[in-house]
């Protein structure tokens, strides 16, 4: 059965909410088993996107998103999206500083035979910075980057 755009649209916007609503087997139903993630300097496979998206959802409390814009070409399918949540726990090796924080991004998702294959995502991380404190971040990222501190692989929690 051929995949209309709406169809695209709800798959790739199922992942959100499987991600939101901490369904870990939903989402993994609804990602190929060959799925990549591209984003923010990261690259992923299904089982480390699904560890990343644990430890986002267990570092930021009261986690909303909103999809202001979602558009369609064929099986690619194009979200921008508004996260809101507090800074509750550790993320990425920062610690929590439990301000409100409010994340704008898109991602581009690849949706074949009902399932996404790919992702793209790019943030807004100035935006971000701002709101977290830059000189915190700025020092973390220049601690990471002249250091060649490698980053932990997420792992996916069972």
């Amino acid at each position: 059965m051929m995949e209309t755009k709406q169809d695209n649209k709800k798959t790739a916007l199922a992942v959100s909410y499987a991600i939101l609503d901490g369904k870990w087997s939903e989402l993994d139903a609804l990602l190929d088993d060959k799925f990549t993630y591209t984003g923010d300097g990261f690259v992923f496979n299904k089982d480390e996107y699904i560890g990343f998206m644990q430890d986002m959802k267990a570092a930021f409390s009261g986690l909303q998103m909103e999809f202001p814009q979602t558009l369609a070409d064929g099986n690619m399918v194009s979200v921008r999206f508004i996260s809101k949540a507090v800074n509750t726990g550790s993320f990425m090796g920062a610690p929590a500083n439990k301000r409100n924080l409010e994340v704008n991004g898109i991602f581009i998702r690849k949706v074949e035979n009902g399932k996404v294959m790919q992702e793209w995502q790019t943030t807004d991380l100035l935006g971000v910075m701002k709101q977290i404190g830059f000189g915190a971040l700025m020092g973390y990222s220049v601690f990471v980057g002249l250091f060649n501190v490698a980053q932990k692989r997420p792992v996916r929690k069972w």
